[in-house]
């Protein structure tokens, strides 16, 4: 199973993404913090991370790069609302792979996360 990791510190966009995507096939976890996110992935591995930018206890850009350092053959997948082209240009140099803005497109959201898999 393609398993994904949603870090996000809405409850609502977390919840959303379980909505969508697990009936595509995919085992989506939830963490609501960076912090939270990090720990699960030092639990278990996942193909993809759906990753919010803004969060009180971690930055996203922080997140990303400590998941970069330590899981270079994960995906992460930038979600945000709050994004600038500077933004999104330092998240693809940090790694992303592929940058979604909210509100998001349910579709776009599974066709790019089965374009994330789909490159390994």
């Amino acid at each position: 199973m393609k398993k994904i990791l949603v870090i996000d510190d809405e409850e609502i966009i977390r919840k959303s993404f379980q909505k969508i995507l697990t009936p595509e096939g995919f085992e989506v976890k939830l963490a609501s913090s960076g912090h939270e996110g990090i720990s699960s992935l030092q639990k278990e591995s996942f193909g993809v991370v759906l990753l919010d930018l803004k969060m009180p206890d971690m930055d996203g850009m922080d997140v990303l790069k400590e998941i970069k350092e330590n899981w270079p053959e994960t995906k992460v997948i930038i979600v945000t609302g709050y994004s600038t082209p500077e933004a999104k240009e330092e998240a693809l140099r940090l790694g992303a792979s592929d940058h979604i803005d909210k509100p998001f497109i349910p579709d776009i959201l599974t066709e790019r996360v089965r374009k994330a898999f789909n490159n390994d």
